[in-house]
């Protein structure tokens, strides 16, 4: 992975993981232990899933470009889909507090998200390849008569 990527992926998960620190320690307060334990399960599966998908996002910029927009919006749309089915699934569950889990969900995700936006604007990616000139003047591309 190249050292942008990794940046990348750094400027996004360490406020995530922030976020899901923070979470974890409001819920432990407010929910106990179970509330704990649904923050740490909740900011995991944020991190897991969207550390995936950045990695793949990437992946395809690199061999694909053209596709990098489409690809973005699909792997958005599937990465909230997989999302929204975790919490479907874990709705009845009694191994952590569930309101902590997809609170601490939503949350690292809109951090995630916002953070990934901000590390895209401010990193210095080129985006149009300037010509290269071999002199002052153009060459001749025609024919000579």
């Amino acid at each position: 992975m190249p050292s942008n990527d990794v940046r990348t992926l750094l400027h996004t998960a360490v406020p995530a993981v922030a976020a899901g620190a923070i979470a974890t320690v409001v819920s432990g307060v407010v929910a106990g232990g179970k509330g704990a334990i649904g923050a740490v399960v909740g900011t995991l599966v944020v991190v897991l899933f969207m550390g995936i998908g950045l990695v793949v996002l990437q992946r395809t910029a690199k061999s694909l470009p053209q596709l990098f927009q489409a690809m973005g919006l699909m792997l958005y749309t599937a990465q909230l889909l997989v999302l929204f089915i975790f919490l479907a699934v874990l709705k009845g569950t009694t191994l952590f507090d569930f309101k902590a889990f997809s609170l601490t969900l939503l949350a690292t995700t809109v951090v995630w998200v916002a953070a990934q936006a901000r590390a895209y604007m401010k990193a210095k990616i080129l985006y149009v390849d300037s010509p290269s000139y071999k002199g002052d003047k153009p060459e001749k591309t025609g024919s000579s008569t």
